[in-house]
């Protein structure tokens, strides 16, 4: 006989015939028993691939979902990816933190799963510092709820990576700032305007009705939908007092980036058939000077066929070069060709840039078009402050870069002898003229003075860096010009960090006068080896190693070759890793060696252990900020007997 299995394929089953017409359904719920177990022992890379196969069929409806959340090694992969982050070891509204884990404790999480009992807690308010005095709010989840976020997200990554829009860029593998800027200089060329978009706090305005609608489109199962809008729902609690969460994603969770992509592909999948509406002829029409300029080429070409003395060709040969010039000179195309029109559209995360080939009246009418499908389709408000339209020849700002369309008469010869503008209609992306001065001022580096009306900039020592030892100083500011130039890197005028390196170059150098009470001169003289600033320190085994301050250049990177993605793991898992688990499966603890079930102890960071204690001086032998031991030793590391 044929079942209907749950995710909607039929299961044949041979049965006796008292079993098919007496206990059918009996004989059905033993089936999908034996499915809901088998299921929960697949191998997550089985799991996770099955979703991706069936997410490429439109019409597929995922159901019985929840039940993933079953399958222990799920919870081990999870833990295995995301064990390492620093803030793991901030504890929760709940008072605990990643430390302390076991298998046991995913056990009973998944308990708690299976009866529906599971109910995320409120994450934890704090405020850190921003770069310009304010203070940002930021939610900590308690690590429980991160776990079970990480199986939600891998399961909702499988489902939808593959349906997204190759025009988003944000939070996915394999794609980043660079990939969406990469994309925007290959394709945006030509842009006569643009369209920079700007949603009015997005994150914290996702409707959740809408979300869990725009879910329900592809996902057919109650228990996991229930789940998410229990996480939307949770809250936060700040000073000790709960304030309930209406709208938005959870913040600082998990999920929180993949929910923002499921909930604007649908502005993606909008604007790429407005672009097919849109977008309007094979070509522009000729130039008419250039057509002119085109037939007299093509009648001096003609004569030299049929030129028999030297002198006259050579005459002829001058004529072509001056006609290849002119015509180097010009658009080969009307630009002013009404019927020709383009529209371009990439988006990271919540910011999104819009290339238009058209008219101004064209660009604005898309940026009302797109206000209103926001707020009719996503409940989302468009800034019209903020929604710039600006013309490519000056700069609109995506993602810190200044982009605009470049103007230019240089010439090269191409391969087939033609001379043409090397680079009209290129898209440039520059480094804004005020972003160096922002950066040094944020890190306290510069002192500006005014000098007959003209801005004087002086570097000056950072005096909260002087109670760090030589190798953090000098670490400090090679990371700081590294991140930098590694963000900024595609820049056409990459080449203009050099000011910003001469700074940081020499307030280090007055860092290091400040610290040891000298002068710059007698600093250079004692560090500078061979004309580079050296630093020298002694590693671990004893030996002395040297550190120099950062002299790799600025050379600008291609952003086709290049391009830096954001370290976000794929879902198709093909080798798990779960050597996390593998430590606490062997129920040996690897402090004194007694046979029990075992916690794993986790540090922030290795730097911060000194040594003194046994548990301490096998962590850093190991290299481990983890380490696999029994409820004995882990309350003596707690009490400081350890």
């Amino acid at each position: 006989m044929n079942i209907r299995h749950g995710n909607g394929a039929f299961v044949v089953v041979r049965a006796r015939e008292s079993l098919v017409h007496g206990e059918g359904g009996q004989l059905i719920f033993l089936i999908q028993l034996t499915e809901d177990v088998r299921d929960m022992k697949r191998s997550p890379e089985k799991v996770l691939n099955s979703l991706s196969v069936h997410s490429r069929i439109d019409a597929y409806k995922f159901e019985r979902l929840y039940r993933i959340l079953f399958n222990e090694e799920m919870f081990y992969v999870a833990y295995q990816r995301i064990y390492a982050k620093q803030g793991n070891m901030t504890e929760g509204s709940d008072g605990q933190t990643i430390d302390n884990m076991s298998l046991n404790r995913i056990e009973k999480l998944i308990d708690s799963l299976k009866d529906e009992s599971y109910q995320p807690k409120p994450s934890r308010r704090v405020y850190i510092p921003k770069k310009n005095g304010k203070m940002r709010p930021l939610g900590v989840p308690t690590f429980d709820d991160k776990l079970v976020q990480e199986v939600i997200r891998m399961v909702l990554e499988a489902i939808y990576e593959g349906q997204f829009e190759d025009c988003s860029h944000g939070f996915r593998p394999q794609r980043s700032c660079h990939t969406a800027l990469a994309k925007i200089q290959k394709s945006f060329s030509g842009t006569k305007w643009f369209v920079e978009g700007d949603i009015k706090g997005f994150f914290d305005n996702i409707n959740h009705d809408t979300l869990i609608n725009i879910l329900r489109e592809r996902i057919s199962d109650d228990r996991f939908i229930r789940l998410i809008r229990k996480f939307l729902k949770a809250g936060y609690v700040e000073d000790w007092v709960f304030h309930n969460t209406y709208s938005g994603t959870p913040q600082g969770g998990i999920i929180s980036p993949i929910l923002a992509n499921i909930y604007l592909d649908k502005l993606d999948k909008y604007m790429k058939e407005y672009i097919l509406k849109f977008d309007n002829g094979k070509g522009r029409k000729r130039n008419a000077e250039s057509a002119t300029l085109g037939y007299k080429r093509k009648w001096i070409m003609h004569k030299m066929t049929n030129v028999k003395y030297n002198a006259e060709k050579a005459q002829l040969r001058k004529q072509l070069t001056e006609n290849q010039k002119a015509n180097a000179l010009i658009a080969n195309d009307d630009e002013m060709d009404s019927n020709y029109k383009r529209l371009k559209y990439v988006r990271y995360a919540d910011d999104f840039l819009i290339g238009v080939i058209g008219s101004k009246e064209d660009a604005q009418l898309i940026k009302e078009d797109i206000k209103h499908f926001l707020y009719k389709k996503l409940a989302l408000e468009l800034s019209d402050e903020k929604t710039l339209i600006t013309h490519s020849e000056k700069s609109a700002k995506f993602l810190g870069y200044e982009i605009d369309v470049q103007k230019s008469n240089a010439t090269k010869r191409g391969k087939n002898g033609v001379i043409r503008r090397a680079f009209n209609k290129r898209v440039r992306l520059m480094i804004g003229s005020d972003l160096i001065k922002k950066k040094l001022l944020e890190h306290r580096v510069l002192e500006i003075k005014l000098h007959n009306g003209k801005e004087q900039w002086k570097p000056q020592s950072r005096g909260k860096l002087t109670i760090q030892d030589d190798l953090e100083i000098l670490e400090r500011y090679n990371k700081e010009i590294r991140g930098l130039y590694n963000y900024f890197s595609l820049a056409n005028n990459c080449y203009e960090l050099q000011s910003f390196k001469y700074i940081m170059e020499y307030s280090m150098y007055k860092t290091f006068a400040h610290k040891y009470k000298s002068k710059v001169v007698k600093i250079c003289k004692t560090y500078k080896r061979n004309g580079v600033f050296t630093v020298k320190f002694k590693q671990k085994n004893g030996a002395i190693a040297e550190r120099t301050f950062y002299n790799d250049g600025f050379k600008r990177k291609n952003p086709m070759k290049d391009s830096i993605v954001d370290k976000i793991q794929s879902p198709m898992i093909y080798k798990t890793t779960t050597s996390l688990i593998d430590r606490l499966q062997a129920e040996r603890c690897e402090l004194c060696g007694a046979t029990d079930k075992l916690v794993m102890h986790h540090v922030r960071k290795l730097g911060e252990l000194k040594g003194k204690s046994n548990w301490e001086k096998l962590m850093i032998a190991r290299n481990r900020k983890t380490i696999a031991i029994c409820s004995k030793c882990h309350k003596n590391i707690h009490v400081g007997n350890g």
